[in-house]
């Protein structure tokens, strides 16, 4: 089933691709081009089921070490209230 609103804001959703990113302790993990449905409004990504299995199977892979992967500059800053 294809979705056609955000549940965040009710906006209007395309079909395109996006970065699936996840915080594992230390390391920061960064899928690219990954299909996705998007908010136009609040760019929200919705993925559908068989999506999200192959994300779930990468990540098992990636805490079993069984990934190469490449390094990405990154950097991190805190907010200061």
């Amino acid at each position: 089933m294809k979705p056609d609103r955000c549940s965040l804001c009710n906006g209007k959703l395309h079909e395109g691709k996006t970065e699936f990113v996840a915080r594992v302790g230390n390391r920061v993990v960064v899928i690219k081009d990954v299909p996705a449905f998007i908010c136009e409004e609040c760019g929200e990504s919705y993925f559908t089921p068989e999506i999200s299995k192959k994300i779930d199977k990468i990540m098992r892979e990636f805490h079993e070490g069984k990934l190469l992967m490449r390094p990405i500059a990154a950097g991190e800053i805190e907010l200061e209230i």
